[in-house]
């Protein structure tokens, strides 16, 4: 497959070889409007809704074949992680729908996307097709989510090394507590059941009455029921479909709250509408650096869309070769860059030795104590992570509409966090001017940190 010239202007010291998807997309957009060959391909998604996804210039002539199938097969996947579908319609382009039905196939390159969004999510095969068979919809608005205060209120976030839960009195905390846990690889659901239920029960305690719950997790969530979720990805899928599906109603019914109002989310849209109620601003995208990726979008308008954000199988480097995420086997997603196994990717690269074997959190705390001592070493893994997460961002501006930008979790804090930032910034001041100034970045203040993602999820459930 021919390629392109690219040079970026910043490099990420322990990983020169990264190419940024924004560059690429760039120079395919440069050389689509350079040439007298080209086309317009308008994408639809139908999942939850049927709305239009924009439209691409592509290149027409032969030769560009390779270069245009892989410009279309990224920009869907990450469509796909964005927004989530069980249909994607390529409009007039059949060899193109047909060639991504070939990735995108239960023998194809991107077969664990298809078990995804076809068994898991939506419960039909993930299709791809050139005929657009029904009136499209507008976008979708979405809807004001939380912001809900008054009461006697619990919530939750349980992440992939601790879960977390909290009194809240009117918008005030009473009580709040951090467990460790280690779901992940968990084979029995008893153990997740176990734990929520622990943490509810523990902040119940500190209310005189529960009136109402909110809770958030990695993974996909519709109507309080577990679609998928990382969280569960050791549990055998017989057993997902018997106990871990409907989880949350049976830990609800169990402790007598059934009848309250209650809500589970997605992680990263608690994570954005933590932010949105710290600045008082919308157009607000959340980015989580922590067990894994997680992110949330508050639109212009204040509300939350029915999408997935699930960007840590999202695409950033666009080279062949990118490092692999040993859960959907695909190279150069946000995961393997953003997270504490990002971190953990670059340990030997800095040429820090630590056990092979040593858990991912206990990784990111030894680099974090070199790099508090001014280890060099320590510093070219943060130098690393926030030049590619520069040019990411710049990626996202082409999905999301936003104004500001709010960093957080274990990888971005102390030192590490503000060589983070700092370089992202760079990037965008040297590579993307125009999105520099208009991309205000934000870490939330300790208060937040300790508060805000619990206040949040607390208030995701109005009172009657």
């Amino acid at each position: 497959m021919p390629v392109f010239d690219i040079q970026p202007a910043c490099q990420p010291e322990l990983d020169p070889d990264f190419l940024p998807a924004a560059l690429w997309t760039r120079a395919y957009r440069e050389a689509a409007q350079a040439s007298d060959a080209t086309t317009e391909a308008a994408i639809w998604l139908e999942g939850q809704a049927f709305e239009p996804a924009g439209t691409l210039t592509l290149l027409t002539k032969a030769k560009h074949a390779a270069l245009t199938e892989r410009h279309v097969e990224r920009w869907v996947k990450f469509l796909l992680w964005q927004r989530g579908a069980h249909t994607v319609t390529l409009e007039g382009h059949e060899s193109l729908a047909n060639a991504l039905q070939t990735h995108y196939s239960a023998a194809g390159t991107r077969a664990f996307d298809q078990a995804f969004f076809g068994n898991k999510l939506f419960s039909q095969p993930l299709r791809f097709t050139s005929t657009r068979t029904q009136e499209g919809q507008a976008p979708t608005t979405g809807e004001a989510l939380g912001r809900h205060l008054k009461g006697c209120r619990i919530g939750f976030d349980l992440g992939g090394s601790d879960r977390k839960a909290a009194a809240v009195i009117d918008g005030k905390v009473v009580f709040s507590e951090e467990i460790p846990w280690d779901p992940y690889f968990q084979k029995d659901p008893q153990y997740h059941l176990d734990g929520i239920r622990d943490s509810l029960r523990r902040a119940a305690s500190h209310l005189p009455q529960v009136d109402a719950i909110g809770g958030s997790a990695a993974g996909v969530y519709v109507n309080n029921e577990v679609r998928a979720g990382s969280l569960f990805r050791g549990i055998p899928e017989d057993l997902f479909d018997k106990h871990v599906r409907q989880i949350f109603h049976h830990v609800m019914a169990e402790e007598g709250w059934a009848e309250k109002p209650w809500k589970v989310v997605n992680d990263g849209e608690v994570t954005a509408l933590a932010a949105s109620m710290a600045l008082q601003a919308n157009a607000v995208l959340g980015i989580s650096m922590g067990t894994s990726l997680a992110a949330g979008y508050v639109d212009p308008h204040g509300n939350i869309k029915p999408w997935l954000n699930e960007l840590a199988f999202a695409p950033i480097d666009y080279r062949p070769e990118a490092p692999i995420d040993e859960w959907s086997g695909d190279h150069g997603c946000g995961v393997q860059y953003f997270s504490q196994q990002g971190v953990a990717r670059l340990v030997p690269l800095a040429g820090i030795d630590l056990p092979a074997d040593m858990p991912f959190p206990e990784q990111l705390v030894e680099v974090q104590k070199l790099m508090e001592a001014g280890d060099e070493r320590a510093a070219k893994i943060y130098q690393t992570i926030g030049v590619c997460f520069g040019y990411a961002i710049a990626h996202y501006h082409d999905f999301y509409d936003f104004e500001h930008l709010l960093i957080l979790g274990r990888v971005t804090s102390g030192a590490g966090g503000e060589c983070i930032l700092d370089e992202a910034k760079k990037v965008l001041e040297t590579e993307f001017p125009e999105l520099a100034e208009r991309t205000a970045m934000h870490t939330p203040s300790e208060q937040d940190k300790r508060h805000g993602q619990a206040i949040a999820a607390a208030s995701l459930a109005p009172l009657p």
